[in-house]
């Protein structure tokens, strides 16, 4: 596939899944990175002509990349930052607790009868209470030493190379391969006046958006089966925001990365690198953090909140005996940088999508949604 980059001309808008109208809920939340549906409509949208072989295009993406060119991609989330007291006497308050100024990460761990939480852990008393209602752990922090306390989590995006690292089982001590979010929030309020006044309309007369601003230097990366060799401005997101795309070399590490596709007996931990999709129960349209058919072999997992995608609700609602329209997220996505860790191999260890799911599903096979790079703990 031929790798391009987005550099946003201006704020983007990727509204957020909730139903939104003017009046009654009149702040429309953004969502960034956005999905990977909309970055390949965007870039589809550069080809000249759509010819039949435009329907199966494949897609990955999109991720970031700075202006040196380094590919950042999700921090997996069982890391966690470690600092250390200069002196037993010391007491942890006095020390910075950020996500910048650690010495070293550890991994979360089952919390299995074999891997007790000692008392010089953080957090230790309130761990040795949790108990899971499923058949696997709650991932822990690990053991520490006594002058080591927990400072937090590192910052939400990863250097490539640093990530191969950590996929490859090594320890990560360079808070340098960590980055905080490199966008910031606008707020975009709108107003409707009425014809011929000033003032504004007393229904549906107010509303606020809120855009994203990527920071200079940032932009979107992704790459796709479709060859556009010139540069182009595309419109990218709401409110005809534009993006300029260019193509690029791969990046050099992502041979390696794409060496860890498949498992094996050392490596038994998967890395969601896109959005996936967990089906909860079979033939159900019901998502979760994770699907039914690795309930048996799965050992642990951790991850974040869900990833809402809206669209034209499949319940209907009864309003004075009429049927009423409705706007409802559809789908939950597991979020890129969840961390699945198995007893056994799973059956199905190719992406994190459903089973079965037709037309839809071939979309998203095509799209590249729930790819999983395998590592070792």
């Amino acid at each position: 596939m031929q790798w391009y980059t987005m550099t946003p001309l201006d704020v983007l808008l990727f509204r957020e899944s909730k139903p939104f109208t003017p009046g009654d809920g009149s702040w429309a939340q953004g969502q960034f990175p956005p999905l990977p549906t909309t970055v390949f409509q965007a870039l589809r949208s550069a080809l000249p002509v759509y010819e039949e072989s435009q329907r199966d295009l494949e897609f990955l993406g999109p991720f970031l990349m700075d202006e040196e060119n380094t590919l950042w991609l999700a921090t997996p989330q069982d890391l966690l930052c470690i600092g250390e007291k200069s002196s037993e006497e010391t007491p942890e308050d006095e020390y910075e607790d950020t996500a910048d100024t650690w010495q070293e990460t550890v991994r979360l761990i089952p919390n299995t009868s074999e891997v007790l939480v000692n008392e010089n852990t953080s957090l230790s008393q309130a761990w040795q209470y949790l108990k899971s209602s499923q058949s696997f752990a709650v991932m822990v922090p690990p053991p520490l030493n006594e002058n080591q306390f927990i400072c937090g989590r590192p910052q939400p995006w990863i250097k490539a190379e640093a990530l191969l690292d950590y996929l490859q089982g090594k320890s990560l001590s360079d808070p340098n391969a960590f980055h905080a979010d490199p966008w910031s929030s606008q707020v975009l309020p709108h107003i409707h006046m009425e014809t011929g006044k000033r003032q504004v309309k007393a229904e549906e007369g107010y509303f606020t958006e809120v855009a994203t601003r990527l920071h200079p230097g940032w932009r979107l990366v992704m790459a796709c089966s479709a060859n556009i060799e010139e540069e182009t401005v595309i419109r990218l997101g709401g409110e005809g925001h534009r993006a300029l795309l260019s193509a690029i070399a791969p990046p050099s590490v992502w041979k390696q990365l794409e060496e860890l596709n498949t498992p094996d007996s050392d490596r038994n931990c998967a890395y969601v690198l896109t959005p996936g999709l967990a089906q909860r129960i079979p033939h159900e349209p019901i998502y979760g953090t994770y699907p039914y058919y690795w309930q048996e072999a799965l050992e642990s997992y951790v991850s974040d909140r869900a990833l809402l995608w809206g669209g034209v609700s499949q319940i209907q609602r009864q309003t004075k005996g009429e049927t009423e329209f409705s706007l409802l997220p559809q789908r939950a996505f597991v979020p890129p940088g969840t961390l699945y860790q198995f007893r056994e191999l799973p059956e199905r260890t190719d992406s994190l999508l459903p089973p079965q799911g037709g037309v839809l599903l071939h979309t998203l096979q095509q799209l590249n949604y729930g790819k999983l790079l395998w590592g070792k703990n």
